[in-house]
């Protein structure tokens, strides 16, 4: 089983418990690891035999534009809509980071990963 990989995507929205996190939005970063069979894609070197990340990307940015209270329902969507939108992905690793989360502490992001 082989990988794709999409490291930092950055998307605004608008999650979060507190209201003024529905209001105001908030920058997310999404790491997303997808675990696929990519022999086929490796020998012909055709998008049609692989997961085209920019449509996992469109998937992420449509799923990330529906605002939920926590991050952890975010993640499950996101999985969820990439396991309908790709069959071809067997498992894989989402982790989604609250770059400037409403917390009163020197901090870098806060965080939900979820593995499947």
């Amino acid at each position: 089983m082989q990988q794709i990989e999409i490291k930092g995507l950055e998307l605004y929205a608008y999650h979060g418990v507190i209201p003024s996190e529905r209001r105001v939005g908030n920058l997310f970063s999404l790491d997303i690891t997808l675990s696929c069979d990519l022999s086929a894609a490796m020998t012909s070197d055709d998008v049609a035999d692989t997961i085209n990340y920019a449509a996992v990307v469109e998937t992420a940015r449509l799923v990330m534009s529906q605002p939920s209270n926590l991050l952890e329902h975010v993640a499950a969507r996101l999985r969820d809509a990439i396991m309908l939108e790709f069959p071809a992905v067997k498992g894989g690793y989402i982790r989604i980071a609250k770059l400037h989360p409403p917390i009163s502490a020197r901090l870098s992001s806060v965080a939900v990963a979820i593995s499947w």
